[in-house]
């Protein structure tokens, strides 16, 4: 044999190993390209359905300790109901006794019903006193005045309101008729807090000024929803 055609036949032997090297190079790579992005996607998978699984607990938390609350809740309201106290004050014999605490604590902020009350209800009647004036505030950010007239607004609650309303109003009449004001306001159902109070003697009259605030709860909304739980 040649000596040119051994040389020729090594380089052809060399030439085929080195590209079976690049192939098996090349293979070797993408396989562990191919690992990499797997391992990055089952990484990204696995941090996602923890989200999931972590809302899922909650939510399960959540209406666990809803579930247990019931008959607690329930056996409150039946104890509630058998409130004599409360019974005496229903504004209607066919409510149910828990209704008084509800009229108690409105779940709207409506001032010319509270109004109606103090005129019509808590301060009428009263041998000897006469209403000089009543003034109920509208709410500011709930209530707005518009001719005389008070409608809701859209607007946020303003802070530090603490779901309250305002009002004052100023009486004449004896010192008798004036106790048994403020007696009517203490008996009312309603919450009224008696921020400042003042009292004028004008010869035999005398002139109460009161300053208080009622108070009210929106009503709290219970729903089921969905959310979007991003990866």
């Amino acid at each position: 044999m040649k000596p040119n055609d051994t040389a020729l036949r090594k380089r052809t032997q060399i030439s085929k190993a080195n590209r079976m090297m690049f192939i098996w190079i090349a293979a070797a790579s993408a396989l562990v390209s191919f690992a990499l992005v797997a391992s990055v996607f089952l990484g990204q998978k696995l941090v996602f359905n923890e989200k999931i699984l972590l809302e899922k607990n909650k939510t399960i938390s959540t209406l666990d300790k809803n579930n247990k609350a019931v008959p607690d809740l329930q056996s409150a309201v039946r104890v509630l109901d058998t409130n004599t106290d409360l019974a005496t004050t229903k504004a209607n014999n066919s409510d149910q006794t828990i209704q008084v605490i509800l009229d108690a604590l409105p779940s709207d902020a409506n001032s010319l019903a509270l109004g109606a009350s103090l005129q019509n209800k808590l301060l009428a009647g009263v041998p000897g006193l006469t209403i000089q004036s009543l003034q109920v505030d509208p709410v500011q950010g709930v209530e707005t005045l518009i001719s005389g007239s008070v409608v809701s607004a859209s607007t946020p609650v303003a802070a530090g309101t603490q779901n309250q309303i305002t009002f004052n109003f100023s009486v004449s009449g004896n010192a008798d008729a004036l106790k048994q004001a403020l007696m009517n306001l203490e008996r009312s159902i309603r919450t009224i807090d008696i921020t400042r109070l003042q009292v004028e003697n004008q010869g035999n009259t005398q002139i109460m000024t009161v300053q208080a605030r009622a108070f009210y709860e929106p009503v709290k909304t219970v729903s089921l929803y969905d959310k979007v739980v991003k990866p």
